[in-house]
């Protein structure tokens, strides 16, 4: 499965690619907002997310079945930012699984902060 092309399916919201590389019976769950989809719940949630989206592929790595993937997602207009971690499982090259755990960006919390704590990764 290439996964820059999944990505790339995911973020113009192609709701016909995005469904091939899926297993009938795949799953996806977001975690952090304690939601399970079926691939068709999950495609609609994601096409039908508003706005225009972008991102980048900021890591891949491949543990036999597994594809983790890290991705700085954005709307076209900068002015939404999220990092999402997707744990991809993978069979017959079909995904059959997905957990994800989306955490918008955004700047320290004021407590740190006034601690004068840590430094900007970048």
């Amino acid at each position: 499965m290439d996964i820059n092309q999944f990505w790339d399916a995911i973020l113009k919201q192609k709701a016909k690619k995005i469904k091939t590389y899926f297993h009938k019976d795949a799953y996806i769950n977001w975690h952090c907002t304690n939601e399970h989809f079926t691939v068709d719940e999950f495609i609609q949630a994601n096409c039908e997310y508003p706005g225009k989206w972008d991102g980048n592929i900021e890591r891949i790595e491949y543990v036999n079945d597994l594809i983790i993937a890290v991705v700085n997602v954005f709307s076209i207009d900068h002015q939404l930012s999220f990092h999402v971690v997707s744990f991809i499982k993978t069979k017959n090259d079909q995904i059959i699984s997905i957990d994800e755990y989306w955490g918008d960006d955004g700047i320290a919390p004021i407590w740190r902060l006034d601690k004068n704590i840590g430094n900007p990764i970048i």
